[in-house]
């Protein structure tokens, strides 16, 4: 599809950057993260080229699963700093053209926010019915069989209250009654709070749970259950029929839009897993839902080899209405990290020349652009719920380790001496932003080449994708194109030399090589491709 640039909100153009707060940079001394030091890198980010930053959650919270248990929508937990300290954060960030999206968790709240404090005080309070309570099941025990994400049951009894309330997460989490016309407003409000103040968008957790079954029926199930699931892992042993995608979780979504187009150019970004064609159902009708549902089938749906890669993303746009635009992620703070999924420091090269040269918007998970990978978490420094729950190999926190910013105490994360919040990787000495900067070859080199080319060149972020037929099938082969700019994205996979012939194309320049080693003009009729190499190739 042909994109020019007037017609491209700044939310297509960009390139999403996610901050887990806790571990980028801590400025105060705790060996947790804040938001002086996201102030602090903003510079740093600037220069890497990101044109967004996406920050998980800062708000008031117990940190029963570290901010997701949200206790006030509208303010700063301490642990991050004030609202004067994110008014400085957005200014300064607009200052250096960068937008700030930030986490909204409309599904739940902490068992500690007023709201829930009121709800389970009596059955008879105004709030009662703004989460979800039901009476025990006519033999005893929870009102259905929903299990929770992070193991157990989705319930827990209220003994002064007599019934059991819903919680698809942790039992800190009681989830919210979107059914209630109050819920609702209330929600949609605390979404105006923050464009107030100049958020230019939203990261919408679980977007898809909102709207529940009404008559809350059983779930039934599921046939190709994992074998040897843990003991109490309940969610998994069940398909996910009557506790999220409703039908009716569409008219939410749309009243969720029409807030955010009360203010100007602001953008709507879902959580949301499950098949392409309900996923795709996200977008609206008429393009009047989510602006852009989160796209997880390059990390989640897929084995790391050229075919399946390519099956993934010509299936999407072909799933896709005209007006949806496509976008892609391969790391987040609940997945292992990209370096460690696919095929270590050689591939993880080739997944960033992939994300930031396919069409869409790429979001990129912190520290990506210097290679981090999985730390391994004794399992008596375990933080994470799901870890605690389900056993130490489901943690996430092997993702959330702190950013690696030089060789120095700490790796310059948080001051000699204080201990941070999660383990250091054993390597920030050499992989960390200061030294991989001062390296031609680096990934984080690579990264920084990339985005800028990505930004300078309209056939690349917003021009047409046309995937070619090569040999050998272990190369990834696509066109970007934009009116006459027409670039050749040539990924090889495998840790093997190969030659390729590139159907319809004779001749072109080589302008980057993952290997930044590489700026020639090539024949088309006999491409060499080093191992694990990928190329930009101007036509």
């Amino acid at each position: 599809m042909e994109r020019q640039l007037k017609t491209l909100h700044w939310w297509q153009r960009g390139v999403v950057y996610q901050i887990y707060p806790r571990s980028f940079k801590d400025t105060t001394g705790n060996g947790v993260g804040d938001l002086q030091g996201v102030i602090e890198k903003l510079d740093y980010l600037h220069d890497l080229g990101v044109d967004a930053i996406w920050l998980s959650p800062f708000y008031p919270s117990p940190m029963a699963d570290f901010g997701y248990d949200v206790a006030d929508y509208c303010d700063v937990d301490p642990l991050f700093g004030d609202l004067a300290t994110f008014d400085r954060l957005v200014a300064e960030a607009h200052r250096r053209g960068l937008k700030i999206i930030i986490d909204w968790v409309p599904n739940h709240t902490s068992d500690q926010h007023p709201w829930f404090i009121e709800s389970r005080s009596s059955r008879d309070n105004p709030k009662r019915d703004w989460y979800i309570w039901r009476d025990p099941a006519p033999g005893g025990g929870p009102p259905n069989n929903w299990g929770s994400f992070f193991g157990g049951p989705a319930w827990t009894y209220d003994a002064q209250t007599g019934q059991y309330y819903l919680h698809q997460f942790c039992k800190e989490q009681p989830e919210l009654n979107w059914r209630n016309p109050e819920v609702k407003a209330a929600m949609l409000d605390t979404l105006r709070f923050w464009m107030r103040r100049g958020v230019d968008g939203f990261r919408m957790d679980v977007i898809g749970l909102l709207i529940k079954d009404k008559d809350l029926r059983d779930n039934p199930p599921n046939p190709n259950a994992p074998p040897n699931l843990p003991e109490n892992d309940l969610f998994s042993r069940l398909l996910q029929v009557y506790n999220m995608y409703q039908d009716e979780n569409h008219a939410v979504m749309r009243e969720i839009r029409q807030v955010l187009d009360e203010y100007d150019d602001r953008c709507a970004i879902g959580e949301l897993w499950g098949p392409l064609p309900e996923w795709v159902r996200y977008y609206g009708e008429r393009g009047d839902e989510l602006h852009l549902p989160f796209n997880f089938r390059l990390k989640d749906d897929t084995t790391w080899d050229a075919q399946s890669m390519r099956a993934v993303v010509d299936a999407l746009e072909a799933a896709l209405p005209d007006f949806a635009w496509p976008n892609y992620v391969l790391g987040n703070h609940d997945s292992p990290r990209l370096a460690s999924r696919f095929g270590g420091q050689a591939q993880a090269r080739v997944a960033a020349m992939l994300l930031l040269t396919l069409r869409g918007t790429p979001t990129l998970y912190y520290g990506e652009e210097i290679g981090m990978e999985n730390v391994p978490i004794p399992p008596e420094k375990i933080q994470d719920p799901q870890g605690r729950n389900l056993g130490p190999e489901r943690t996430r926190d092997i993702c959330r380790t702190p950013m690696q910013w030089d060789a120095g105490p700490n790796a310059g994360f948080c001051p000699a001496g204080v201990e941070p919040w999660l383990p250091l990787a054993a390597d920030y000495a050499t992989r960390n932003v200061a030294v991989l900067s001062a390296d031609p070859t680096s990934i984080l080199t690579l990264y920084k080449r990339l985005l800028h080319l990505r930004r300078a060149t309209p056939a690349l972020y917003g021009g047409r994708y046309r995937p070619l037929d090569v040999e050998p099938d272990d190369v990834y082969v696509y066109l970007r194109e934009d009116g006459a700019q027409r670039y050749l994205v040539a990924l090889n996979f495998t840790a093997a030399p190969c030659t390729l012939a590139i159907p319809g194309e004779t001749a072109g320049r080589v302008i980057l090589s993952t290997h930044l080693d590489r700026e020639e003009a090539v024949s088309l009729d006999a491409l060499s491709l080093r191992a694990n190499e990928g190329v930009i190739i101007a036509l």
